[in-house]
């Protein structure tokens, strides 16, 4: 960064005047970022939330991480006590639905699916990659909020957990009758999740009894429930692109 001392007094002088507010964005020579402070949490809420500082502690420490091992997140531009800044990576794919007019979707959802792919390719796991986690911008995806590795847990199971997640929240965004989402699924598989695909496949095996159950709500269910239906018909379904009824 060409000029850090300035970029630091903007950052201190957002703490300030933002003290305690959880996200903050900002432009500094033309590009934005993202302040991200320790919560201030009052009544109740301090009970709930004992730990905000630790868990930012912890994301910068898994970004720093990551970063290191090539994974596609967004890049730290600054840290100090109680906050991190990080470099904007465009809006996320379910905020570019807002407003899906002149959006190319079926590049949009191949590239975060690839990605998505490339990062388990390197034995890691995001936890929750949702569409809301999910950032594109110019063809490049970012992910954010890493969840912490599950105890106990295999890295294999965590990457299917990845995946289930992924076609749950396509089916929870896009919905049903759209062919867009086994593309989507075709190209994580082709860019090497073939593997985690049929393990997925092998998991919901012993589940498929919540498919007669979810039935009836598949159209007239909450947002959370339809797609359950949706992502247990998929895996129903022959190998094929076509989306069919």
């Amino acid at each position: 960064m060409a000029n850090h001392h300035a970029f630091q007094q903007v950052v201190a002088d957002l703490i300030r005047e933002h003290h305690g507010k959880r996200v903050v964005s900002f432009e500094f020579e033309g590009k934005r970022y993202w302040l991200k402070q320790v919560e201030k949490l009052v009544g109740p809420m301090r009970l709930l939330k004992q730990n905000a500082s630790e868990a930012l502690n912890k994301e910068i420490n898994v970004l720093t991480q990551l970063a290191k091992q090539g994974a596609p997140v967004p890049a730290i531009a600054d840290v100090g006590e109680g906050y991190m800044v990080i470099e904007d990576a465009g809006k996320t794919i379910k905020d570019l639905l807002v407003n899906p007019q002149d959006m190319n979707w079926h590049f949009i959802l191949n590239d975060a699916a690839v990605a998505l792919a490339q990062l388990h390719s390197m034995q890691l796991a995001h936890g929750r990659p949702a569409l809301r986690d999910i950032s594109w911008q110019d063809g490049k995806v970012k992910f954010f909020d890493f969840e912490a590795h599950q105890q106990g847990k295999s890295i294999l199971s965590q990457q299917v957990r990845d995946l289930l997640v992924f076609i749950h929240s396509l089916y929870r965004y896009i919905g049903p009758s759209n062919e867009l989402i086994n593309h989507a699924v075709w190209a994580y598989r082709t860019a090497g999740g073939e593997l985690i695909w049929q393990k997925a496949k092998q998991f919901l095996a012993s589940w498929q009894w919540l498919y007669y159950f979810a039935k009836p709500f598949r159209y007239v269910g909450g947002r959370d429930l339809k797609p359950v239906y949706w992502v247990l018909w998929h895996f129903r379904q022959r190998d094929n692109l076509a989306y069919r009824t």
